[in-house]
């Protein structure tokens, strides 16, 4: 499999945080693509040679917007496999969609049939061409248009009040967050769920979270009660605990079925 994260062109650093492509040729037998929470959501492009389907055999669309995710989903795939995925900062959903985040919090929805999407016929041009740079810019246009719809839709105080918690690794004291820009506890609340999509304690939650699977994938579990400390866990059992909260599994599970994953 190759993966390869992108920086966005200048065009679009506003909006959208970093891009990752994922392909793989050679996918003789079933496997799992696993989404889990990492605090970013995301507009993505992905096609297979029999299409993807989550668990319940439900088909997945080619292109498609992905809320806040809390609980995990799993991708089944079968052949070749491209996916695009353009992670948005974590409060665009309103600002790029006019939609509050809350509503996508879990759930995925086909853009294909939306403005602008369906006005410049961005499923089928990203379908009808092999090209990767041509497919980057296809979607950057989109998001330029996106913009232009809903300007001037960014809340700064969002922005920034996400941007600290996710510095902290989620573990900055939302109190602070509310004396530092000046709201209070229901008004934070309200300004999350609105742009978000959670609560900003659940979003300090997956933050921290994320910051341990990334510990966890870089040492290979070397040292993980250490590991659970650094990422602010009372101990190993409450970051194994989180874990599988958030993807079905304890750490060695996840990593064991990541591995095996073709290469």
């Amino acid at each position: 499999m190759k993966t390869q994260t992108i920086i966005p062109h200048p065009t679009i650093l506003n909006y959208v945080s970093h891009i990752v492509v994922i392909e793989n040729n050679n996918i003789y037998h079933e496997a799992i693509l696993p989404l889990i929470a990492n605090g970013y959501p995301s507009i993505t492009f992905q096609i297979t040679d029999t299409g993807l389907s989550i668990s319940n055999n439900k088909k997945m669309d080619s292109l498609v917007l992905y809320g806040q995710n809390i609980k995990p989903i799993e991708l089944h795939t079968r052949g070749y496999v491209i996916i695009i995925a353009y992670f948005l900062y974590p409060h665009m959903l309103k600002a790029l969609f006019g939609i509050d985040a809350k509503e996508l919090t879990n759930i995925s929805i086909d853009l294909n049939y939306s403005e602008p999407a369906r006005s410049m016929s961005l499923q089928e041009q990203l379908l009808n061409t092999i090209s990767l740079d041509k497919r980057l810019q296809l979607m950057n246009n989109y998001v330029l248009k996106l913009a232009d719809r809903y300007k001037p839709g960014i809340n700064n105080t969002i922005s920034f009040a996400a941007q600290a918690i996710q510095k902290s690794r989620g573990l900055i004291s939302l109190t602070h967050v509310q004396q530092e820009f000046f709201v209070t506890e229901r008004t934070l609340q309200r300004m999350f769920e609105l742009h978000v999509g959670v609560s900003p304690k659940t979003f300090s939650r997956i933050c921290q979270f994320h910051y341990a699977l990334q510990q966890l994938s870089q040492n290979q579990f070397t040292g993980m009660t250490d590991i659970a400390f650094e990422s602010g866990y009372a101990d190993q059992s409450h970051l194994i605990r989180t874990f599988k909260e958030f993807t079905n599994y304890t750490p060695l599970e996840y990593f064991k079925s990541a591995s095996e994953f073709p290469r």
